[in-house]
Parts: C-alpha cells; structure tokens; sequence
C-alpha cells in the first residue's frame, strides 16, 4: 500500500506504482514485504533492500534459486527499478509508462533512487518490560440490538 494512501486515504496512478516496486522486489528476492530482516533493525523487505543498496551489497538480496551471474545485470536492474518504484513522496516515482520503459532497457541510465517508503515496523514497546503495552490500545465497547416481532 502506497504512503499517501495508507496515511491520507490518497490513491493515484503513483500508487499502483508503488504496489509494482514492492512485488518487483518480492520476485527478485523471493522474500514477502510483511516478514522482517535484520531483527535488530527492524527491516521490511523495501529497508533490507535499501540497506543493502546502500551497503554495495544487492545481489545479496538476489533469490539463490535465480542466482545466476549471467542474469546478475538483469536482477540488479529490476532492483534499481524497484527501489525507484517504491519512493516515499509520489512526485519521485516513475510513471508506469516509464517503468516499462526502463524494463525494456529502453531508458540506459536510472536515477539513482531515494530513501523508500516504510522500511522500519513500528515496534510498540513498554518501557517498563517488553511486553507489548495495554495503554497503546483503545476498547471499543460494541452494543447489540435485537430486533423482535410486535
């Protein structure tokens, strides 16, 4: 789910686009958006594969089962695309139009993408204990209503 959907209800084109580069990851890596690396950090797939952009170290983030250094060139490109799909503000991703276009290798030179959109889980912590706090959760009292025949 897009930034601006998830936090202001805003859908547009960009939105799909967002929804491509996070499944464009998930099939290069082999790994689902909602399961966590690097537990210390508390990464997402789009954190572990920014951090492992950053760290010169992405064909670590490659599926060993498609791991072949002839396609390497490929993969890596699909993860830059990805990475570019998936940016935080609407304005910086490219249009789908664009996507393909770089897929087709019709686009030769990327920009080089910027930091994504939710790639740290929100951890909520006491600070006493480490069990998960009572306090950050609401109670929705529900009343029912049964309706009878007169």
């Amino acid at each position: 789910m897009s930034p601006e959907y998830a936090m202001e209800g805003l859908f547009s084109e960009k939105s799909d686009v967002f929804s491509f580069g996070v499944l464009l990851l998930e099939i290069v890596s082999r790994r689902k958006n909602n399961s966590f690396y690097e537990e210390a950090e508390s990464l997402s797939l789009l954190g572990f594969a920014w951090k492992m952009w950053n760290d010169g170290n992405i064909t670590s983030l490659i599926d060993p089962k498609i791991s072949n250094p002839s396609f390497h060139p490929d993969m890596l490109r699909c993860i830059h695309i990805g990475l570019l799909c998936v940016q935080e503000l609407a304005i910086d991703r490219p249009t789908m139009t664009k996507v393909v276009s770089m897929l087709n290798s019709e686009i030769v030179n990327l920009p080089p993408p910027k930091h994504p959109a939710f790639i740290q889980r929100q951890v909520m912590l006491d600070a006493d204990s480490s069990h998960i706090s009572d306090r950050l959760f609401s109670i929705n009292y529900v009343s029912l209503t049964k309706i009878q025949a007169r």
